[in-house]
This record gives structure tokens, C-alpha cells and sequence, in this order.
């Protein structure tokens, strides 16, 4: 977990907070305009009060003065200036939850996680749910405008996939944010880690260290997050591990992580964008190939009827397999495909449909390419070596 005593990194949004912020400043100005005029309605601020007056145990700092002392000390390190009220549910699992409010803090305690987490324990987990707090006030509230969008996209039946994916992504990296000021406000990332494996297990002792060791182990499976509201705890771990030891590979490994390769069952709004310019690329690169018709370029103005000759081609780097999930590889075969079928004549398909088997190799799709190519063109087992034969001698 690196060294416990040093300084804390700073607290910042993560890069994926700052993207899906710029692209709804950029993309949709009316409905940012629109969801940074939302405030909280009184009548619900009025109706969330009553419901914890009745319903929960308010935690005074006369009757309970250490966890208000630690609150102040954690609210001073994430420099959060607002009045804070605690209250205690009835219900037994351990947790703890903000309720937002502008302007207040209101902190929601679930079991009993007050007495089974240690004091240093305690004031990660107060870190975890004031980051939340911190996170939705700083930049005049942009992050809780695009948490107040993606809420409202989602409440429509028909929001479309690429919301509900957005949505989840933005609230799994709120969760890596919070987990960084819980570690922030007890200067350690060990307390951090601890207090996510006593919520999860309900024990009163764990060892962080080989809870690293085994999250370590689980790294093995390589798929991505399927958290909805929460990263899985050995992801949370490892990357606030990462995060506090100022591993440079933090950002990378949480991409890969939490979004995983680009697929298209899971496009959320910034990848639908780089899905379509990977396309256009794509195809950019096949029809300004030596080997393609003119045919190819009226097809890729049927896709794209503003491209212009000289546009930039896909390069190697963007269409490696490590970026691309079997769907998306499935794609990029069916559109090699397209364009080697547009062209009229036999021969130049022939040549064509190498020019594609050849890119195929690079994005890992060899096997698919020949798969579609039996299934969807009916090549027999020789025409298909016939093709890869091709291929063999143009690179010998």
C-alpha cells in the first residue's frame, strides 16, 4: 500500500468526471444550462428532514462528541465548509450514505458501522461520504449538474442505451472519487481499504494488506466492471492502492477496468463518438487503398455523405485487440466485407476482401473475418486459403 506517511495526492475529479462534463457542455449546451438551474425544491429538502427525524436516531455532538471532533477534522482536510447533522437508520446492515443538499451535509449511518470500524476507520469512511459532498460543490456544482442529467435521462422509459451506460460509468467513478477521500482524510489508504471489506463482510478485523493480495489474485479475470452503482470491492481496492502510490498506470488501469474495450453493446456518449470516428477511419482506410475501386468511396459516402479525399485513415494503435471487444471486431469485419462487395468486379472483390483480411490481423480478427466469410459469402474452405494464400505472398 505504499508509504502510509506520506502526503496525501490531491483530490481531483477523475479524467472520465472531466469527459463526460465536456461533453455535455459541448454537445448539449440547452440541457446543461438546464440541469445547472435545478436546485433542490424545498418541499423535498422539508420531506427528507421529516422522514430522518422520524425515522432514524439523530447523532448529537453532546451525546456523542468524538465522531462530531473527527467530522470537523475531516471536513477541515477536505475543505468543505457547511453544517453537518448525523443520524443513525434502523436497519442493520453496515453502511453509511449522504443525503445532498446544497448548502448542508446530512450523513446517514446504517448497522452498527460506528462501532465495528476503528477510529482511523471511521474518519475514512466520513472521508468516503463527504467526498461525495465535496465532489458535487467545487467548479459551482458542474459535477452534480452532470449527475442531475444522467438522473433525469434515466428516469424516461425510453432512455437509450448509450445514457444508462453513461450513467453508470459516471456514478462507478464517483465511488473511485470518494474512496480517494476517504484515504485523504485519514492520510493512508490502508484505513480506506479496510473500512470497503468491514462493509462488505460485516467483520470487526481485517487485514488490508492481504485483501490487496487477494484482489491481486482476482485480477486474473480480466472482465471489466459490473458494478451498477458501485465498482466491485476488489476493483475499489486495487485502485485506490494505485491512485495513493501515484502509480502512473492508474488512470489506463481504471479505464480498462470500469469501461473495458470498446464494445458495441455497452457505447456510452464519449465512445459513440469515438465508435464513429473509428468507423470513418476505418473505412477511410479501405477505400484509399491502391487495390479499391471508386465504388468503395461512393459507398463510404453512404455512410458518411460529408468525407472528403485526404481525410486521416484509422491508424494500427486505435484498432489494436486490446481496445476492441469481439462485437466491435465483428464490425470491422462486416464493414471489410461491404466495401470488398461493392466493388463490381470479381477480381478487384477478391483483392479487396485480401486488403481486409490483411487489416484483420491487426485488430485480432482473423478468425472472424474467416468465419464471415464462409457464413455470409458462402466461400468454400479452398476460396478462403485462396484469399489468405494472397496474403502470404504479398507480405513475402
Amino acid at each position: 500500500m505504499g508509504d502510509e506517511s506520506q502526503s496525501a495526492p490531491g483530490l481531483e475529479p477523475l479524467a472520465y468526471h472531466c469527459q463526460i462534463v465536456g461533453h455535455l457542455r459541448e454537445n448539449e449546451p440547452e440541457i446543461w444550462a438546464w440541469g445547472g438551474s435545478l436546485q433542490a425544491r424545498e418541499e423535498q429538502v422539508q420531506e427528507m428532514r421529516s422522514y430522518l427525524l422520524r425515522e432514524t436516531y439523530r447523532i448529537d455532538a453532546a451525546a456523542h462528541p468524538e465522531v462530531h471532533e473527527d467530522i470537523a477534522a475531516v471536513l477541515a482536510k477536505l475543505e468543505i465548509d457547511a453544517p453537518v447533522t448525523l443520524y443513525q437508520a434502523a436497519d442493520g446492515a453496515m453502511n453509511a450514505a449522504l443525503c445532498y443538499v446544497p448548502g448542508e451535509i446530512h450523513l446517514l449511518f446504517h448497522g452498527p458501522v460506528l462501532e465495528k470500524l476503528s477510529r482511523e476507520e471511521r474518519v475514512a469512511l466520513l472521508g468516503h461520504e463527504l467526498a461525495h459532498y465535496r465532489l458535487w460543490s467545487i467548479e459551482d456544482g458542474a459535477y452534480y449538474t452532470a449527475t442531475t442529467i444522467l438522473d433525469h435521462a434515466l428516469a424516461y422509459p425510453g432512455a437509450s442505451p448509450s445514457h444508462i451506460e453513461t450513467a453508470r460509468l459516471y456514478r462507478l467513478h464517483t465511488e473511485l472519487y470518494a474512496d480517494r477521500g476517504g484515504a485523504v482524510a485519514a492520510n493512508a489508504s490502508g484505513p480506506a481499504i479496510a473500512t470497503l471489506v468491514k462493509t462488505m463482510t460485516g467483520l470487526a478485523s481485517v487485514d488490508p494488506e492481504a485483501y490487496l493480495r487477494q484482489a491481486g489474485e482476482a485480477e486474473r479475470d480480466a472482465k471489466a466492471s459490473q458494478g451498477e452503482t458501485h465498482p466491485e470491492i476488489f476493483l475499489r481496492a486495487q485502485a485506490l492502492d494505485k491512485w495513493w502510490r501515484n502509480d502512473p498506470d492508474t488512470e489506463t488501469w481504471i479505464d480498462r477496468r470500469l469501461r473495458g474495450p470498446l464494445s458495441l453493446a455497452a457505447l456510452d456518449l464519449p465512445r459513440q463518438h469515438e465508435a464513429t470516428a473509428i468507423t470513418r477511419g476505418f473505412l477511410t482506410r479501405l477505400a484509399t487503398h491502391p487495390a479499391a475501386d471508386d465504388a468503395a468511396s461512393t459507398l463510404l459516402r453512404r455512410y458518411f455523405p460529408d468525407w472528403q479525399p485526404g481525410e486521416e485513415a484509422v491508424s494500427d494503435a486505435l484498432i489494436s485487440p486490446d481496445r476492441l471487444d469481439g462485437s466491435f471486431r465483428d464490425f470491422l469485419v462486416s464493414l471489410s466485407l461491404d466495401v470488398a462487395m461493392a466493388d463490381p468486379d470479381p477480381e478487384g472483390r477478391n483483392m479487396m476482401l485480401t486488403v481486409g483480411a490483411e487489416i484483420s490481423s491487426l485488430y485480432g480478427g482473423v478468425d472472424a473475418f474467416k468465419a464471415a466469410l464462409k457464413r455470409d459469402l458462402k466461400f468454400t474452405r479452398p476460396a478462403i486459403d485462396r484469399i489468405f494464400a494472397k496474403l502470404k505472398r504479398a507480405k513475402a
